[in-house]
Order: structure tokens, then C-alpha cells, then sequence
């Protein structure tokens, strides 16, 4: 599972570094903060739209390599 993914970011909880995205086909995917591409304080907010890849953890589907997704 390594092609890049596009979703919306469905919850973020800053305090405890993860949340949810919302991807646009399949269930939703488990991201933590460690996972967030950007420079400064990994955050996303509610409702953003990202690209990612993902991987099958112990618990689940998780986001990789989170970033901002490019608008054109």
C-alpha cells in the first residue's frame, strides 16, 4: 500500500498527537502526529484535505507521510 491517498482530515485531538482521516474510498485511517510531513508543530485541523500513503499496524490502518494535499 505505498500510492499516495487523498482525504479529509475527520478529527485531530492536539493534546494526545492523533485523530482520524476520512480517506475517499475505505474505512478511516488512524494518523498520529509523529506521521505529519511539516515543518514546526504537527497538527491538522478538522475538515483539511491530505494526502498520505498507508500501512496495516497491529490495531489497524495507519497514515504514513501526512501532508497537506497540494491545491490546484
Amino acid at each position: 500500500m505505498s500510492d499516495r491517498i487523498q482525504g479529509v482530515v475527520k478529527w485531530f485531538n492536539n493534546a494526545k498527537g492523533y485523530g482520524f482521516i476520512q480517506p475517499e474510498q475505505g474505512d478511516d485511517v488512524f494518523v498520529h502526529y509523529s506521521d505529519i510531513v511539516m515543518e514546526g508543530y504537527r497538527s491538522l485541523d478538522e475538515g483539511a484535505h491530505v494526502e498520505f500513503t498507508m500501512i496495516r499496524g497491529e490495531k489497524g490502518l495507519r497514515a504514513k507521510e501526512v501532508k497537506r494535499a497540494s491545491t490546484v
